[in-house]
C-alpha cells in the first residue's frame, strides 16, 4: 500500500489531537525521544542506518535514481537532517509542515528495479511512498539510536526501550505510517525486525553496493585512517547477513577497533561538557521553550565544520 496524501493528513490530525503542548512539538522535556536523540553521538551509527535503509532494493533503487548524494554529501545530509530534527525538536507546525514536504518530495520518487534481487525482479515498480518500506526506513532509525545510545551513553531498562518505542510511533505517524503495519510493542518491533533481516526483502544488490563503496572512500586522503576506523566501527552494528553481503571486512582487526573504540568513545562522552555532545537543533529547541532566542551559534558552527569535512574535495 502508498500512503496518499489523504492517508497522511488523517494521521497528522490524529496526532495533532494527541499533542499537549504544540510550542514543544510532538515529544517535548521528559521524554525519552528528546533524552535519546539530543545526543551527538548517535550520528556515528548514521552509516550502519544509511546502508540498512539501502540493504532495502526500493530504498537503494529511489537512491540511486533520484538522489545527488555523490555530487553533494554534506547538503543531502543537512537536508535530510532538517526535516528529521524539525519533527523531533521543532513545535508542532513545524514537525507538521516537515512531514508535508517530505511526503510531497516522496511522492515524486518512483520508478522500476533494474536487477534480480532478493523476492524482486528486474522491472518491478517501486515508490518511495510505499509504507512497507517506509516502516523498513523508520525501523533502521529506531534501532541504530538505541544501539549507538546504549552503548556509549548509557543502557536502558527494558520499560524505557519499551516507552522510547512507543513515542517513536510519533515520528512514524508523521510518515502516514499506519498502526496496522506498526509493530504494537517492543517486543513485537525486535521479532519484525529481525524476521526483516532474515527475509528476502532485505536484500542487498548493486546500488547498495555502489553506495556502500562511495560512503566509505576518503573525501581526502587525509582522512583515510579515520574512515577505516568508521568503516570498522559501522560494521560492528550491522547483523552478520548484511555485513556479509554489503561486503565489510570483519577480521580481528576491525573487530577489535569496534570493541576497543567503545570504551574510549564512552569516556568521551563522559568527560565532555554537555553542552559540545548535543545536537544544536535539541539546545534551540529548549532554548525556545525557555523563551530565549533559540540560535545556538556555537553547535551551528561545529555542525558546519563537521558538514565541511565530510564534502569531497575537486
Amino acid at each position: 500500500m502508498t500512503v496518499s496524501a489523504d492517508d497522511l493528513e488523517r494521521h497528522l490530525a490524529a496526532l495533532s489531537a494527541r499533542v499537549q503542548n504544540r510550542r514543544a512539538g510532538i515529544y517535548g522535556p521528559g521524554t525519552l525521544s528528546w533524552e535519546v536523540n539530543r545526543e551527538g553521538v548517535i550520528m556515528l551509527g548514521g552509516g550502519a542506518a544509511a546502508l540498512l535503509q539501502l540493504a532495502h532494493p526500493f530504498v537503494a533503487h529511489a537512491v540511486d535514481q533520484h538522489s545527488h548524494t555523490r555530487n553533494d554529501p554534506a547538503g543531502r545530509f543537512q537536508r535530510t537532517f532538517r526535516h528529521v530534527f524539525a519533527m523531533v525538536f521543532g513545535d508542532l507546525d513545524h514537525a507538521l509542515s516537515a512531514a508535508r514536504r517530505v511526503h510531497a518530495l516522496h511522492q515524486t520518487i518512483r520508478g522500476r528495479i533494474t536487477e534480480d534481487v532478493g523476492r524482486f525482479r528486474r522491472g518491478d515498480r517501486y515508490q518511495a511512498n510505499d509504507e512497507r518500506a517506509l516502516l523498513w526506513v523508520h525501523a533502521t532509525l529506531v534501532d541504530t539510536a538505541l544501539q549507538v545510545y546504549e552503548r556509549i551513553v548509557t543502557p536502558l531498562h527494558p520499560h524505557e526501550r519499551n516507552a522510547y518505542y512507543e513515542e517513536s510511533k510519533l515520528f512514524a505517524y508523521l510518515f502516514g505510517i499506519p498502526d496496522a503495519v506498526l509493530p504494537p510493542t517492543w517486543e513485537a518491533f525486535e521479532r519484525y525486525y529481525a524476521d526483516e533481516i532474515a527475509s528476502d526483502t532485505i536484500a542487498v544488490g548493486a546500488p547498495a553496493l555502489d553506495m556502500r563503496r562511495f560512503l566509505f572512500t576518503p573525501p581526502t586522503p587525509a582522512l583515510a585512517p579515520l574512515t577505516r576506523w568508521y568503516e570498522a566501527f559501522t560494521a560492528g552494528l550491522l547483523p552478520p547477513k548484511l555485513r556479509t553481503q554489503l561486503q565489510f571486512a570483519w577480521g580481528p582487526v576491525d573487530r577489535a577497533l569496534h570493541a576497543r573504540s567503545i570504551p574510549l568513545l564512552r569516556a568521551a562522552h563522559r568527560l565532555a561538557p554537555s553542552r559540545l555532545t548535543r545536537f544544536p537543533a535539541y539546545v534551540e529547541a529548549e532554548k525556545r521553550l525557555a523563551g530565549r532566542p533559540p540560535h545556538d551559534r556555537l553547535g551551528r558552527a561545529l555542525e558546519r565544520l563537521a558538514l565541511g569535512a565530510i564534502q569531497p574535495r575537486g
